[in-house]
């Protein structure tokens, strides 16, 4: 067999099965070889999709198919242990994840500005400090998977720039005044700032569910209308705006350098099109700064008369308000590229009279980074199509390390497929990845003093070699342009070699055991903490792992337990189709009997086809 379980209840794989390293040209190829099968299993690469259709850069990674390799356990309940990882499908061939040469040492970043990767390089005289800002969201509403996609691959960013030393000041905002606010407030009778406290509070929580850090600041739209007003007055004096009816306009005629960030040129922007019809516009393309008071809405003061900001001014003044007029990283969803992002640069770039290419001598923004989108069961997530989750749908039914899970398994610019398999197996390997260090912990724990030998098991320095490489590719991963993918592959080994030193003959009695374990359990610490899984010291995380895996099934523990009692009677009896009846309508519902283990039942993946 290839895949088995132990009689402790954990996963032991057999021969047969590695993964290899990608060889150079391979851009990041991870193999699967299963010699018994005479199969071999390739997670494609970017290299190797551009040279199909012309959608192949557009297509989803399968997130929700990784490759398996399934077993039975001691009670014929299907296993599924995760062994692949796509590293670099779905984007650009410029930017696909290879380390070639390029030095990992340092971080590279895909800038959207130029299309393709660079080496970072702060701003900063002394290379020490980094400036990051990254949209945020409107709050009328609880936060989709979307959002948490940004939010979860911004958090890595943010992660990694300061395990590379840097001091960051990481900037995200609320816009807490928009169209959507005011009619969902209204809708409510409520006001606006009742509101948005709400909503702003629910963001925090689920952020804070998953793993995301708090950001250094948190600016709300509303705090910042004097500074709004004061950078519409600039543009209007410097010519890039004009007052009409009350509205003020930017005008992008007086930009040449207006699309360089999308790549769209003046004449996409026709009106009756993508943009409204108004007559008081001196082109099609400009777009609002100020707008005058309607009835029902929150309004303030202004030059131009009472009203309220526009949506793309509101980050141009927070930016400037919190971090200063020109920064280094800018980040947030593809979707706001155009027209928030473009018009954004514009408006910023007129005022500081800064650059609007990122290679001019002082660009508004160094790096724009921005993150690929989210489909549900392959279909643009949509209210109207019946697909749209927030988070806390969600997490209704999965831990939030198991979104998280997902959402790291597939680059970060990419555009990934929701799906319920894809969760069930995060679950799946989620559960593995935590019962795993628990068990080396207690092995640890209990673990008599080892004196020095002579001579250490060659499976040991194995190990011992195993825990430094992985150290290494998961740091160089992440500075690839946050490899993410190729950081959760790089999981499967150490968590194999653990997985022998305790359950195998030949692991349990090599010279050298603990040392090995405990390289192999700082290495994969290191990994989680790097992508944001907490290490859970306190083993709090398995039990929640278990409790929703319960809710999913629409069972108590207490009812389990019964059902578990019951399936015992009928073995007893001998009535073995009663007791794989039991068994299997268990398993059907997500829960596996583990006979003989030290947990009597385990969470397993309900895939339906």
């Amino acid at each position: 067999m290839l895949a088995m379980f132990h009689t402790s209840g954990r996963v032991v794989l057999g021969k047969g099965l590695r993964i290899a390293r990608p060889r150079a040209g391979e851009h990041g190829n991870y193999v699967n070889y299963i010699p018994r099968r005479g199969v071999r299993v390739v997670a494609q690469s970017q290299s190797q999709s551009q040279s199909q259709s012309s959608d192949s850069t557009r297509r989803l990674i399968r997130v929700d198919a990784p490759t398996m390799i399934r077993s039975r356990a001691v009670t014929g309940v299907p296993r599924t242990v995760f062994s692949a990882a796509v590293s670099g499908a779905g984007v650009d061939s410029e930017s696909s994840p290879t380390s070639e040469g390029r030095d990992l040492s340092r971080l590279w970043l895909q800038n959207t500005m130029t299309r393709k990767k660079e080496v970072f390089v702060p701003r900063d005289p002394a290379g020490k400090k980094v400036q990051m800002y990254v949209c945020g969201v409107t709050v009328y509403d609880y936060s989709h998977i979307g959002h948490a996609r940004v939010y979860v691959a911004f958090d890595v960013l943010y992660r990694q720039l300061m395990r590379l030393g840097y001091d960051v000041t990481y900037c995200r905002n609320f816009t807490d005044i928009d169209d959507k606010i005011i009619k969902r407030a209204n809708e409510n009778g409520e006001s606006c700032d009742a509101l948005t406290d709400r909503f702003i509070e629910a963001f925090h929580e689920d952020m804070t569910a998953l793993g995301c850090l708090r950001p250094t600041l948190e600016p709300r739209a509303t705090e910042c209308v004097d500074d709004i007003i004061n950078f519409i007055e600039r543009l209007v004096a410097k010519g890039n705006a004009y007052e009409a009816n009350g509205d003020v306009y930017f005008s992008v005629d007086t930009l040449p350098a207006y699309g360089a960030l999308s790549g769209r040129k003046q004449e996409d922007n026709r009106a009756g099109e993508r943009v409204a019809v108004d007559d008081r516009k001196k082109n099609p393309a400009d777009f609002a700064l100020w707008k005058t008071a309607k009835p029902g809405e929150p309004t303030w003061a202004s030059p131009w008369g009472d009203g309220r900001p526009g949506w793309h001014i509101e980050c141009s003044a927070m930016i400037e308000k919190m971090l200063g007029p020109t920064i280094d990283i800018h980040g947030g969803g593809q979707d706001l590229v155009f027209p928030h992002h473009e018009n954004e640069l514009a408006q910023s770039s007129a005022a500081c009279g800064c650059g609007a290419h990122s290679d001019d001598e002082n660009p508004f923004v160094r790096y724009w980074v921005h993150n690929g989108f989210v489909k549900v069961d392959s279909e643009k997530m949509s209210k109207s199509l019946g697909n749209f989750f927030t988070i806390r749908e969600v997490l209704d039914k999965y831990h939030p390390y198991v979104l998280r899970f997902m959402l790291l398994g597939a680059h970060y610019r990419a555009p990934i497929n929701y799906t319920q398999r894809a969760l069930e197996e995060a679950s799946d390997r989620v559960y593995y990845l935590y019962q795993t260090v628990q068990d080396v912990r207690d092995v640890l724990r209990d673990a008599a003093v080892e004196e020095n030998a002579k001579k250490t098991a060659p499976l040991v320095l194995d190990a011992m070699k195993l825990a430094g490489e992985t150290e290494t590719l998961v740091f160089e991963a992440l500075n690839d342009d946050l490899n993410t993918p190729a950081v959760m592959a790089t999981l499967s080994a150490p968590l194999k070699m653990m997985n022998d030193f305790m359950t195998t003959k030949a692991g349990k009695k090599a010279v050298g055991r603990v040392d090995a374990l405990q390289s192999l359990l700082s290495s994969v610490e290191g990994l989680m903490d790097a992508v944001g899984l907490p290490k859970d010291d306190e083993n709090v995380i398995l039990p929640q792992l278990r409790a929703v895996a319960l809710n999913r099934a629409g069972v108590t523990e207490a009812d389990l337990l019964a059902k578990i009692e019951e399936r015992k009677s009928a073995r007893d009896a001998k009535d073995f189709a009663e007791s794989d009846r039991l068994r299997d309508e268990l398993s059907a519902r997500g829960i596996a009997l583990m006979d003989g283990a030290k947990d009597a039942w385990r969470p397993v993946p309900v895939v339906t086809d």
